[in-house]
């Protein structure tokens, strides 16, 4: 099992390069992470945007382009569009969002006539690596489904559990998170984590142990299940953290990056191929590693 990002690498090693489209690349945080990556030997990018400034980028950070495809394009729309004919066709295997607004991006994607929608919820998981915490977190969702329903916490649940498997994770434990242990049917949160682990113990939710309502100190202290003598498969030990709605989710991935300075990676899943859609404010390291583990996954792709 994959216990720090830097071992996604040990995956890509031997395979050849995979291919991914990138969305207005011209901007140097991506080109930065993308030129980490191909010089690697782990991807073989192709560039959608302004060719001109992708060559200066490029020149300005000694990225050899090539044997790199640039293909030009100023107009975001158009760029997105390329890119998802790209993957439509098999040419790439990922995709990624550059120097263009998400809801741009999404919008193409998400697009009924072109876009890459499957019968899958699209949605997005943060991974993540703490210092304090032995092994990765995956925490979904962040950026994407912003109140969830029940049925849609079935869906992130199964693509952040796929995403997990692709890691190593054998049986990853989900711990739905609210902010008590015990049901009221004052909070929905509690309500939908008690039909949710029911699910799981029924069948409806496979490949995974799911438990909830967890705080989140039990979901992830061994001492915290100790001293108040919780009883749980997932206690002290989740790999998933389901939240309840996307403004817990988001506070929490950026509490763990600005506070503690975690190590983490976006992905989003539910679509024919994997998508890196980063923030503006990520750096380039958060970017390789999106990159990398979206390749990662093109072998578990469904």
């Amino acid at each position: 099992m994959i216990k720090k990002l830097h071992q996604v690498e040990d995956l890509l090693a031997g395979r050849p390069p995979g291919k991914i489209a990138v969305v207005a690349a011209h901007d140097i945080n991506v080109l930065s992470s993308l030129k980490e990556a191909y010089d690697r030997g782990f991807a073989q990018p192709i560039l959608i945007g302004n060719k001109g400034k992708i060559i200066d980028i490029a020149n300005e950070i000694g990225f050899d382009l090539s044997g790199v495809n640039i293909i030009q394009q100023d107009n975001n729309h158009k760029s997105a569009r390329v890119a998802i004919e790209l993957a439509q066709r098999g040419e790439a295997q990922a995709l990624m969002k550059g120097i263009l607004p998400t809801a741009d991006f999404m919008k193409a994607v998400l697009n009924r006539e072109i876009g890459l929608k499957t019968d899958r919820l699209i949605s997005h998981t943060m991974v993540i690596e703490n210092k304090n915490y032995p092994k990765l977190l995956y925490v979904t969702d962040a950026a994407i489904n912003i109140e969830p329903d029940l049925m849609q916490k079935v869906e992130l649940i199964n693509n952040s559990v796929d995403i997990a498997k692709a890691l190593g994770v054998k049986k990853p434990k989900v711990a739905v998170l609210a902010a008590i242990e015990a049901v009221n049917p004052s909070m929905k949160s509690t309500l939908d984590a008690a039909l949710l682990t029911q699910m799981n113990k029924r069948g409806q939710i496979e490949g995974c142990i799911v438990d909830g309502p967890l705080a989140l100190d039990l979901a992830i202290s061994p001492e915290s299940v100790k001293q108040k003598k919780v009883k749980s498969d997932v206690a002290g030990d989740a790999d998933v953290l389901l939240l309840p709605n996307i403004d817990a989710a988001n506070i929490l991935v950026k509490s763990l990056a600005f506070l503690q300075k975690s190590k983490m990676c976006h992905i989003i899943t539910g679509s024919k191929a994997p998508l890196v859609v980063t923030s503006r404010s990520d750096g380039s390291m958060i970017k390789y590693y999106s990159i990398i583990t979206a390749l990662a996954l093109c072998r578990n792709c469904k």
